[in-house]
């Protein structure tokens, strides 16, 4: 019988659409499935095609030829490593596995040391792009040793998706790079949302634009410098309407955003590192606090703001302006998710490529955008760049653009709309371009009542730490 180049473990809907994708590329793929009925369903489904259905973990392997490379679609968590379990003594000396669900870096630099040290091959992949993505080519960032990306590189460059700038696939790094990155990006996914939140909360509450007025709107942002998948499928929902009343079906949707944990990872592990990320945190509370629904409907009735309902006098300005607060928003929101990739490529050694990071994300993944582009050449012009606001061409648009961005971020304090990761972007600027901070208080605080010392601002930059007692001067 002849092997299957390529094993899929789980065939829900990532799995089943990868695999297509992948047999679609010519390779040929076995599969397996906890639950035997669903891959009979997928292999009756699929008649005629490269594929062969396994009903065991040891049939699969047995069925892909080696060195073997064999994927889990499957839950995050304890899954995989009972998984992982399972196969490891079933594997040969170079196979691979790698696991493409949203896992903990942390959990995979594990599994990576644990696989290595039986001479198996373990990658941690990020797969981003959803269910559209898996069938048809998502954005892919897998992370591993080198030998255990040259043995998938010819299968992941054929599934990912195409941009002009190439296969929107590279080796990100060893052991745990892949799903950090995976992690940082569903974080810049998160403050990307809510920044658009945002801007649909002015126009809506500023503007009092309709859905129709909003998909126009959102429209003609698509075709400049905001140019992105999520700006786009944005103006698409304004024009769907509900089947049951007739009327704009996101205004029938309740005001609930869940998340699966990624954003709250990327926060966490932000404070370890020392990266601010007030945009992404902000977008994380923004979701935190809709889950709250019970508990604002109440305080609606009791908090109240402020009274007279907003005056536009040049509604042209006004979405101009909000156009230019998304913007530079927006740069803010990528500069801090960069800043923690490089932070995290310092801290673990992994030496990621920043101008790839930005290529590999050009299609197929959810935060896909035009801006991407300026990103990369933000690298190619400087390698090593600490932020991305201090590249020219960015640190020219933010220059440009401030005054509507705060024009924007002002009206909505005046007349009660909330607007926390755009205003966490002004802040951030602001605190980022400011030679001097008023920490150098909280120091003094911090030396007052608990000893933790200072440095002095006029000895030098080495000058050494000392305490006063202040309560005596």
């Amino acid at each position: 019988m002849t092997q299957a180049q390529f094993g899929m473990i789980g065939l829900a809907v990532m799995g089943a659409n990868l695999a297509l994708n992948i047999e679609e590329h010519g390779f040929s793929v076995a599969v397996w499935n906890r639950e035997t009925e669903v891959m009979e369903k997928f292999i009756a489904k699929n008649a005629g095609k490269k594929f062969t259905g396994t009903r065991s973990l040891e049939e699969l392997v047995q069925a892909v030829e080696r060195p073997r490379r064999i994927m889990m679609m499957i839950m995050a968590g304890a899954p995989v490593d009972m998984t992982i379990d399972k196969l490891m003594p079933l594997l040969d000396e170079g196979d691979v596995v790698i696991d493409g669900g949203n896992s903990w870096f942390k959990d995979t630099q594990a599994r990576t040391a644990k696989l290595e040290a039986k001479k198996l091959h373990f990658v941690g992949s990020g797969v981003s792009g959803g269910e559209e993505g898996a069938r048809f080519g998502p954005s892919l960032m897998p992370g591993g040793s080198k030998e255990s990306w040259d043995c998938i590189k010819p299968v992941f460059e054929a599934i990912a998706a195409k941009s002009d700038s190439g296969p929107c696939v590279t080796h990100v790094g060893p052991d745990g790079a892949g799903h950090f990155v995976k992690m940082v990006h569903n974080g810049i996914e998160y403050g990307d949302m809510e920044l658009i939140a945002e801007a649909y909360e002015m126009l809506r509450k500023g503007l009092g634009a309709d859905a129709d007025e909003l998909a126009a709107i959102f429209d003609e942002w698509n075709r400049g410098p905001l140019e992105s998948f999520l700006i786009e499928i944005t103006a698409h929902i304004f024009r769907v309407k509900d089947p049951e009343t007739g009327a704009p079906l996101v205004d029938k949707v309740l005001d609930k955003a869940g998340q699966k944990g990624t954003g709250k990872w990327t926060a966490q592990i932000a404070l370890d590192l020392t990266v601010p990320i007030p945009t992404i945190a902000a977008a994380i509370d923004a979701r935190v606090l809709s889950s709250m629904k019970a508990e604002r409907v109440a305080a609606s009735k009791v908090l109240h703001g402020p009274g007279e309902k907003p005056h536009i006098a040049d509604r042209k300005q006004f979405i101009a302006d909000v156009h230019d607060a998304l913007y530079v928003s927006k740069i803010c929101s990528y500069a801090q998710g960069m800043a923690l990739i490089q932070a995290g490529s310092r801290e673990w050694k992994w030496s990621i490529d920043m101008r790839e990071m930005a290529r590999i994300w050009k299609a197929g993944c959810i935060i896909r955008a035009r801006f991407l582009d300026s990103i990369m050449r933000a690298y190619e012009r400087k390698a090593d760049l600490t932020n991305l606001l201090l590249d020219d061409e960015f640190s020219a648009d933010m220059q440009k653009l401030q005054p509507a961005w705060r024009r924007t971020v002002a009206f909505a304090q005046a007349n009660g709309i909330a607007i926390p990761a755009m205003s966490g972007s002004l802040s951030y600027f602001d605190a980022y371009r400011a030679a001097e901070l008023p920490l150098n208080l909280t120091q003094a605080q911090r030396d007052y009542f608990g000893s933790h010392t200072y440095q002095r601002n006029d000895k030098g930059p080495d000058t050494p730490f000392v305490h006063t007692d202040w309560i005596h001067l």
